[in-house]
């Protein structure tokens, strides 16, 4: 019998309609709060654009399971299409199949779908859903994860990759989102490295797998986290949010989006944001809102090293990364946390062509035991390496203090930071005036008939000769002292002038940056 086109067609969206899982499995995915893997495909996508690859795949031991749990596309959902009309690639695992385990040809869809995405210069997003290792399929399934690591690191500071955690990602599976560029979670899902003892834990309702690994502990305590959402849908939104600020890989700009703000609008506001008294806190979020584009501002790693502000916005419609000193919290100074969470971001900026604003008022390095014995020299020299070893253009304004050491860290100019700026209420210094003055004159301050009349009389004689701006402007060591309302203006045309920047550094096979 000769069959008719009918025939295969008919053959050929039965296979599809059966990759596609059935409407208990659907129910089961919702009453955990989530969607199914497609679901969550059209919710990432621009509607209608998703073109789906390797469809048909199947277990290499299909034969060996006798056809249980296994299913056509083996538990993964792979493609590509558009997001912000812009192309992608994801890999979505589906934790109806197997419970999303991964299995050797489930790690070939993924690894296919990564090098498609490398090969044709675009985002690789990951949505992870899966108990981990496939344990029917052995070491095979163990040489899957190890390929996915690899293309994650041939992949990096080439185009973005993005790992989204939307229920378990257990075991060895929490190294390829560690590989990437940004994690996002939501908050009923979780991440740990499985052990013999944690399993027993959990099973005997000891700990809960949210207090070992949720995503809220991932945001707040390991900084494993770059963003935390309250559901599925709100993690995708925020996804799409981000790509919006990316290029679609390392040769390329960021997308500029026509600006509705006034280039030369004025900021009078920052004036009373920013006190002058320099131990008084302020949110420095406030001072960002004011200087940036329609006050839009993508922050990075918001729970995670408050100390520390960072994140992406546009000026005059130019993709910036914003790194800022918070005032609210730690007084600003910088520790352990601080340092890495700004060198991983001040990388990513440099790997993407993004221009680095650095917004100072830092009083130093945070001290104590705990940061020496955590290492604190270690980390905070993660900092000066990013700083030094960014090419893209990077501008700073010093909104307050800078002192000592992370005056030196954080963008300037012997860090070759292009354009520096100051208030003039800016201090510069190795210290604060009290200190240096306590340090310098401790015998006059002792043979003083009034130690408080003539420490006030010091500390403002060393004010005006060495604790302001005018001394680094009178060295070039900061090349303008500007009014606050300017910021934005000024920050705009300088950021236009150095876009055209080229720097290159010593050719070597790569440094050897601290860790």
């Amino acid at each position: 019998m000769v069959r008719t086109f009918r025939d295969y067609l008919e053959d050929l969206r039965q296979r599809k309609e059966t990759a596609r899982g059935t409407e208990k499995e659907v129910e089961t995915q919702h009453k955990k709060r989530r969607l199914t893997a497609r679901e969550r495909i059209e919710a990432l996508f621009d509607p209608g654009t998703f073109e789906e690859i390797d469809s048909l795949v199947l277990p290499r031991y299909d034969s060996y399971l006798g056809g249980k749990g296994s299913r056509l596309g083996d538990g993964v959902v792979t493609g590509y299409g558009l997001i912000n009309n812009r192309h992608a690639v994801v890999a979505a695992q589906d934790a109806n199949v197997m419970g999303g385990s991964l299995g050797e040809m489930h790690a070939n869809k993924i690894v296919k779908a990564m090098r498609m995405a490398l090969e044709y210069g675009c985002p690789f997003i990951a949505l992870n859903d899966s108990g981990g290792a496939r344990i029917q399929e052995g070491v095979d399934s163990l040489g899957g994860y190890a390929r996915i690591f690899d293309a994650n690191c041939e992949a990096s500071g080439v185009i973005p990759q993005i790992s989204v955690i939307m229920g378990p990602c257990a075991g060895g599976a929490v190294y390829s989102p560690a590989l990437t560029d940004f994690v996002f979670m939501t908050e009923n899902s979780y991440m740990f490295i499985t052990g013999p003892d944690v399993v027993k834990a959990v099973m005997q309702e000891d700990i809960s797998l949210e207090d070992l690994g949720g995503g809220r502990v991932h945001s707040q305590a390991s900084g494993v986290c770059h963003f935390l959402s309250t559901d599925d849908r709100e993690c995708l939104n925020q996804v799409r949010a981000l790509l919006s600020y990316l290029p679609s890989n390392n040769q390329d700009d960021p997308p500029y989006v026509p600006p509705r703000d006034d280039a030369d609008r004025r900021c009078p506001e920052l004036e009373q944001l920013v006190p002058t008294e320099p131990y008084k806190p302020y949110d420095v979020r406030t001072v960002i809102g004011s200087i940036v584009d329609e006050g839009r501002f993508l922050e990075v790693h918001q729970l995670w090293a408050e100390n520390m502000v960072v994140g992406f916005a546009r000026l005059n419609g130019y993709v910036v990364g914003i790194v800022a000193n918070q005032p609210m919290v730690l007084a600003g100074c910088i520790d352990i946390h601080a340092s890495i969470k700004a060198s991983h971001f001040i990388r990513i900026c440099d790997a993407y062509n993004i221009p680095i604003i650095t917004l100072q008022d830092v009083p130093g390095f945070l001290p104590g035991k705990d940061q020496e014995y955590g290492g604190i020299i270690r980390n905070g020299a993660r900092m000066i390496y990013a700083y030094s070893e960014a090419t893209v253009p990077k501008l700073m304004v010093i909104l307050r203090k800078s002192y000592g050491g992370a005056y030196c860290v954080m963008s300037s100019k012997g860090l070759r930071g292009d354009l520096l700026f100051a208030w003039p209420n800016a201090e510069i210094a190795v210290m604060g005036a009290e200190g240096a003055v306590n340090i310098l004159f401790r015998g006059d301050l002792k043979a003083a008939e009034d130690p408080a009349a003539r420490r006030k009389e010091l500390v403002e004689d060393y004010e005006r000769k060495f604790n302001n701006p005018y001394v680094a402007a009178s060295r070039g060591l900061i090349d303008e002292v500007i009014e606050p309302r300017d910021t934005r203006r000024v920050l705009i045309r300088a950021l236009e002038l150095t876009l055209s920047k080229r720097e290159t550094h010593v050719p070597k096979k790569h440094g050897i940056s601290p860790v």
